[in-house]
């Protein structure tokens, strides 16, 4: 008999023995699923916890709110309502089947049967549900197996689940990039490259978020060509190629020589051709906020036309754009980003009134010899107080005389 690792540490979240003792756990009502499964079985970090139950959602919202636990309907026409736990939220799901789907949505309908709630998921290592009392886990289509082969697996026929949800055909690469060490099963590729025009029928942002959570596993490169060599992105970002994925490859080794934790964001900047413009236009297509629709264009923006330092660069356009700028570009030493290491650019210690306590008039010319003092402060790597108030003095002599 499998069972989860009883010392797996997100079985011991604050408030969740309470949430479980609501749903009638004892009962065998509810059972864990998913991810919190499939990486707790494989001793991986477990950041999402989701909870399947036989309950009725709004059976599940008076449970909760009985046992003093705050339930949000997040997702409550589907049957999925959030509880809030100090460490975070669990989402509880009632069983379901589908009763017909169109490629972007479903209609279900609830059930009791744990085997048909199984059915409906995408891949057989998504399909394993785990008692929270024993950890006895609950398989219907040899997710074990293919677990503890790195193998990943669609349930029944690929096509078929494709058809149900099209955004399974990014979600199998994400998945496969974190999972999928073996052969590639090539009736599930097929499957994907003969559906990839379907995704054009997906929301942007769905793309998106799927997209970036590719980017952001440990090893996305050989998941990224098979998409490239079977057209996957071309009707969603046809922008994306070959070169791309080397560029992405090589960020990644930057990542890991610098020890700087790899950014989604910052693997899109690498996987997208070096032109701001058409990187702005991307983040537009797909959707991103406007935060990270700059990082993208500040990351992709050509160097300065005079050699900056780090620091420099890092005033200038924000840490988190210079240390994108720098491990994107091949060219710069990886040493340069020690410089930025707990570092937060300083403010610069002196302001107008400064100079016009120094003699300067007040006009024009103190903003444009401010300006002058805060280069010359940047070109000596941000100098303290006492060097400032001597640069202003400089700056404020050679203004005077050339007004003379």
């Amino acid at each position: 008999m499998t069972v989860l690792p009883p010392d797996a540490t997100w079985r011991h979240r604050p408030g969740l023995d309470g949430l479980l003792i609501a749903l009638d756990v004892a009962e065998g009502k509810a059972r864990f699923v998913g991810g919190a499964v499939r990486d707790g079985l494989l001793g991986l970090p477990v950041n999402d916890l989701d909870v399947a139950t036989v309950l009725d959602p709004h059976d599940v919202v008076d449970r909760l709110k009985a046992a003093g636990i705050k339930a949000v309907p997040t997702g409550i026409d589907h049957g999925t309502i959030t509880a809030v736990l100090p460490d975070g939220p669990v989402e509880i799901t009632t069983l379901r089947r589908d009763v017909s789907t169109d490629g972007r949505r479903a209609t279900i309908a609830y059930t009791d049967d744990w085997r048909e709630d199984a059915a409906r998921r995408d891949f057989t290592i998504n399909a394993l549900y785990a008692d929270p009392l024993t950890g006895e886990i609950s398989d219907y289509f040899g997710g074990l197996a293919d677990l503890t082969a790195r193998r990943l697996r669609f349930i029944g026929d690929a096509s078929a689940r494709i058809a149900e949800d099209h955004l399974r055909i990014l979600r199998y690469f994400r998945f496969l990039a974190r999972y999928g060490d073996n052969e590639l099963d090539s009736s599930a590729y097929d499957a994907c490259v003969a559906a990839a025009n379907s995704l054009m029928a997906l929301s942007r942002e769905r793309i998106a978020d799927e997209l970036l959570k590719l980017l952001g596993v440990a090893a996305p490169v050989h998941a990224l060509k098979l998409m490239i060599e079977g057209g996957i992105l071309r009707p969603v970002l046809p922008e994306v190629d070959m070169a791309g994925v080397a560029r992405v490859e090589r960020l990644i080794a930057r990542e890991a020589e610098s020890k700087i934790g790899g950014s989604a964001l910052r693997r899109l900047a690498a996987l997208l051709p070096p032109d701001p413009a058409l990187a702005d236009n991307v983040g537009a297509r797909l959707k991103l906020s406007n935060k990270a629709r700059k990082r993208l264009v500040v990351a992709l923006e050509p160097a300065a036309a005079t050699a900056e330092t780090p620091r420099a660069l890092a005033y200038r356009i924000g840490v988190e754009g210079a240390i994108d700028r720098l491990l994107l570009d091949g060219e710069q030493s990886l040493s340069a980003l020690a410089a930025l290491e707990n570092w937060t650019p300083p403010a610069l210690p002196i302001g107008g009134g400064a100079l016009i306590t120094r003699g300067l008039p007040a006009g024009p010319d103190v903003a444009k010899a401010l300006h002058a003092v805060q280069a010359q402060w940047v070109a000596e790597d941000f100098p303290d107080t006492d060097r400032v108030g001597a640069i202003a003095d400089q700056i404020v002599s050679k203004f005077q005389r050339a007004r003379q």
